[in-house]
């Protein structure tokens, strides 16, 4: 795959002061379903690495990505590529960008605005998240899953239910960064509340996983 170097999406050049609404919606490209290595040969090169160049993601990179981790593959129906507990579609990915945060939106294949500066180096604890392409954010609605969990037990399902299915988007990420020539690790050690806080999350949204993704350094 032919490398861009230090390519940035142009609507993405913001300084820190602009504020959040000042930020406009970005469509992505449409994705490339069609290309990529085979399934096996992805599998066999799947790995998590911690060490990225600091190199951007050219935005057509940046859109089959995030169709790949969540994504609609059936139009007709709005179903996703990751599998997702009773269809409840509760996991959303953020993306943390060197300039700003994002929403991906799936329905029309769109980054919507969240935050205007970098929270790269609040998605994680290593040192190396700051510095990445893209931190991704699984963060998981609640209130999707239906009506407030009747005890205990059925909170706990959900939560489990939540990061499976956050853990399922992880790894269609992973496959497709071994198809690219990605570097890519999927985190837990996150400050959740706090990541929560940036983010201005709701008391019923809670970030579950991170994904680090870049290019590999060289």
């Amino acid at each position: 795959m032919k490398r861009i170097h230090k390519t940035i999406i142009p609507a993405l050049i913001l300084s820190s002061s602009v504020m959040a609404q000042d930020l406009a919606p970005i469509t992505l490209p449409p994705p490339d379903t069609s290309g990529g290595k085979p399934l096996m040969e992805a599998i066999k090169n799947r790995r998590s690495t911690r060490e990225f160049s600091p190199d951007s993601l050219p935005p057509a990179v940046l859109s089959d990505l995030l169709w790949a981790a969540g994504g609609i593959n059936r139009p007709e129906s709005g179903k996703r590529t990751a599998p997702s507990a009773m269809n409840w579609q509760e996991i959303d990915i953020y993306v943390a960008l060197p300039d700003a945060a994002y929403r991906y939106e799936p329905k029309d294949h769109s980054l919507q605005p969240v935050l205007a500066g970098d929270i790269r180096a609040q998605t994680g604890m290593q040192p190396f998240v700051k510095d990445a392409a893209v931190n991704l954010v699984y963060v998981a609605n609640f209130t999707r899953m239906g009506d407030p969990p009747k005890d205990e037990g059925e909170r706990l399902r959900r939560e489990n239910m939540a990061y499976a299915d956050a853990a399922f988007m992880c790894e269609n990420a992973y496959l497709y960064c071994a198809s690219a020539g990605l570097a890519a690790v999927v985190r837990a050690s996150i400050d959740s509340e706090r990541l929560a806080k940036t983010l201005s999350l709701s008391a019923d949204q809670r970030p579950l996983l991170a994904q680090t993704i870049g290019y590999p350094k060289e």
